[in-house]
């Protein structure tokens, strides 16, 4: 029995045993299978994944590829407008050029025809000379037969005989010499005419300048009213002191965003209008900043001139002037002579002379150089007494000047009589450029005469440091020293100055004379 037991024991075991083999093994297999079946799933994974990953690097490729073709097309496009653009330019350009050709044409055939007209008429002179050498030896021929067979016929001596035909040839040949001249002088006389009046007009037609525009006043924009409030100050401190620094008069009123810059003096004006941009720039308005900002901007502005009179002479290609001349030819462009820029007309009598001069077959650089410094002294007739030709000339004689430019400047208005075939050319160029339409204004060079007139009257009492006419001529603002003119006398001083304006000034209306004097003292806590 315990055999049996025994026996079924060990065939339980076996059982067990192989029942686990078994399961292992269907485990073993169950898990390969399904192994197998994940790599399969990982490799449709991967092979989808490049699949996708290839797609997408297509279109990415495809959409660069559209994307450069886009991109080429619009350069392209945009070469090709570049290129029209160019094209349209050269075609401006090459049309331009012929028309200058045309007119280069036109004038060398002038030309032509001239020297045609002047070789005919040359001709004519040689051919006349011979005629009259010809008729000459007709005469002296008839006069020796006529001599010979008077002396056969009388016994009148030699001396007789001549003294009878002389005076017989000179009867005959009196009336028609006298007829000749007269014909040859008229012929002069029209000849120079025509010459002059197309020297003229060729001058002319080759050198075209602008038409005057002058005006008095500059406006100053302005961010918003309570900069207005500003600029004036506390009880108008502001202005005053601006106008006391600058000489001109500041016109606030209810004009929105501008402040009005009014003045004669264009240089004034300038200073004022830039220093007012810039001290509202600055926001900082006070007196003590005004008068250093103006004196800043007035060094700039002597700068600009002494520049503006480099540009000048470039543009007429003058050399060997001095920096002092150059500075004073700069102030011109600050002057006006009855409206006209003083410094654009000495330029246009520059150019004038020398086309001219070539036309008469002188030396257009001298003619050039007279013309651009014949009005230098209305540049300093303001400091020195006496007429603006005689003050140029003495300022350049400073500056070795030849003989021929000081007489053409000191000449050109006939104070002094020529010496030279160029002071006639200026001053014929100078009436041109004043006389062409639009170049003066003669009201408004009485107006600033007047002006200038009365800042003269003022500036001419002791004590007084500045004068300066505002209000269009109705005030002049007199500012004295505070040690030369104490308060006890300066109401007599600006009764004086008044008294003198009314016995030698002629005006509309009233001017007010308003005397400033003031004394400030500045000390510096260190």
């Amino acid at each position: 029995m315990e055999a049996i037991l025994m026996q079924i024991d060990i065939e339980a075991i076996l059982a067990v045993i192989a029942g686990i083999l078994v399961g292992v093994s269907i485990t073993w297999i169950v898990v390969w299978v399904i192994n197998k079946a994940k790599n399969k799933t990982f490799h449709e994974d991967i092979e989808r994944q490049l699949d996708g990953a290839k797609k997408e690097s297509e279109n990415i490729i495809r959409a660069a590829q559209i994307e450069a073709a886009s991109e080429t097309i619009k350069k392209k496009e945009q070469f090709t407008s570049e290129a029209n653009q160019i094209r349209a330019e050269l075609r401006e350009t090459e049309l331009r050029l012929t028309k200058r050709e045309d007119v280069l044409d036109k004038q060398v055939e002038q030309i032509r025809q001239k020297e045609k007209a002047i070789e005919e008429q040359s001709k004519e002179a040689e051919r006349r000379m011979s005629n009259l050498d010809l008729k000459d030896k007709q005469l002296t021929a008839v006069i020796a037969q006529q001599k010979n067979q008077l002396l056969k016929m009388s016994t009148m001596s030699v001396e007789d005989a001549r003294e009878m035909l002389l005076k017989r040839l000179e009867d005959e040949c009196e009336l028609e010499m006298s007829a000749l001249i007269q014909r040859k002088v008229e012929e002069a006389t029209e000849t120079a005419g025509d010459k002059s009046r197309e020297i003229i007009t060729t001058a002319i037609q080759r050198y075209v300048a602008e038409q005057t525009c002058e005006v008095t006043v500059s406006t100053v924009e302005i961010p918003n009213d309570d900069m207005k409030g500003r600029v004036i100050g506390r009880e108008g401190r502001n202005i005053r002191a601006f106008e006391k620094a600058t000489g001109v008069d500041v016109i606030v009123d209810d004009t929105p965003g501008m402040i009005v810059v009014s003045g004669f003096d264009p240089v004034r004006r300038e200073v004022a209008r830039l220093s007012m941009e810039r001290l509202i720039q600055d926001g900082r308005i006070h007196p003590s900043r005004i008068e250093e900002l103006v004196a800043q901007v007035k060094k700039e502005i002597n700068a600009k001139i002494l520049q503006i009179g480099k540009d000048a002479a470039v543009e007429t290609n003058i050399r060997g002037l001095s920096n002092r001349v150059l500075s004073t030819l700069g102030a011109l462009n600050y002057r006006t002579s009855y409206g006209q820029s003083v410094l654009r007309h000495s330029v246009e009598v520059a150019f004038l002379a020398q086309v001219m001069a070539e036309e008469l077959g002188l030396d257009g650089s001298i003619a050039r150089r007279a013309g651009l410094l014949h009005d230098i002294g209305k540049a300093l007739d303001h400091d020195i007494e006496g007429s603006h030709p005689a003050i140029g000339a003495n300022f350049l004689r400073r500056f070795n000047e030849s003989q021929v430019i000081l007489n053409a400047v000191e000449g050109h208005h006939g104070d002094i009589p020529p010496d030279n075939p160029y002071t006639p050319l200026v001053s014929a160029a100078d009436a041109i450029s004043a006389s062409r339409p639009g170049a003066r204004r003669e009201t408004l060079e009485r107006y600033i005469k007047r002006l200038e007139k009365l800042e003269e009257i003022a500036n001419g009492f002791p004590g007084v440091e500045n004068a300066y006419a505002i209000q269009a001529g109705r005030e002049i603002r007199v500012i004295v020293n505070a040690e030369k003119v104490p308060d006890e006398t300066a109401a007599k001083v600006a009764r004086d100055i008044a008294k003198k304006v009314e016995a030698e000034m002629t005006y509309p209306g009233e001017i007010q004379v308003t005397l400033l004097r003031e004394l400030r003292c500045i000390e510096y806590a260190r």
